[in-house]
């Protein structure tokens, strides 16, 4: 049965994932297991020439030791038996997502879900094998779009910042430029003044 869990709270055996501060687990699965049916198909008949059962054997373990992790902030992949590779694309990456479904998945409910990022080069993560995929891929693009808004929120903050820097840059040019103003009118007053003492008949150059 399919390990999976949506309150918060990681299951037993997810210690490999490594959360930041603010980000909160949103769903967390392996692989379903009716993803074992083609390897039992395949296995059975040909475990009679014990062939069949190192295929059984190896898709048992590659589904056990494959977990998906799905954050507020990331997608996370851990696989690997003897060793382990753990991969994460942050939602701010992620540029395209699909589902597939296979002839055994579409029979019993499992598929892949793919990730692509900007500027990478076809599929950088998959989630393999999870049940019901179409509402993985919701769950992912319902957090790509709360990204979104809440990047949109960061953006009218920082514009609101900005309009009060221009309202103190404003407060200071009138502050700077209002005695600039003043000394222009005592300067117009003063041509003034001169002009006038200019065409006083008392200044005239013949009545000295």
């Amino acid at each position: 049965m399919s390990t999976s869990a949506t309150d918060g709270a990681l299951p037993d055996g997810f210690d490999w994932l490594s959360l930041d501060p603010e980000e909160e687990v949103v769903w967390a699965g392996n692989p379903h297991s009716s993803s074992l049916v083609p390897a039992l198909v395949v296995g059975v008949p040909l475990s009679l020439v014990l062939v069949g059962i190192p295929i059984i054997v190896s898709a048992y373990l590659a589904r056990e030791n494959t977990e998906y992790v799905i954050t507020t902030e990331a997608l996370y992949k851990k696989r690997g038996v003897l060793s382990r590779d753990v991969k994460r694309v942050g939602f701010e990456k992620v540029q395209d997502t699909s589902y597939t479904q296979g002839f055994f998945g579409t029979q019993f409910g499992y598929g892949t879900v793919d990730i692509s990022t900007a500027g990478g080069s076809g599929v950088e993560l998959s989630f393999d094998s999870v049940g019901d995929p179409k509402r993985i891929q919701e769950l992912v693009n319902e957090r790509i779009r709360a990204r979104e808004g809440r990047s949109s929120d960061e953006g009218e903050s920082k514009g609101d910042v900005l309009e009060d820097i221009l309202v103190e840059l404003r407060a200071i040019r009138t502050a700077v430029e209002g005695p600039t103003d003043e000394g222009s009118d005592l300067d117009h007053a003063d041509e003034e003044a001169v002009e006038v003492e200019t065409d006083s008949p008392f200044v005239d150059g013949d009545d000295r």
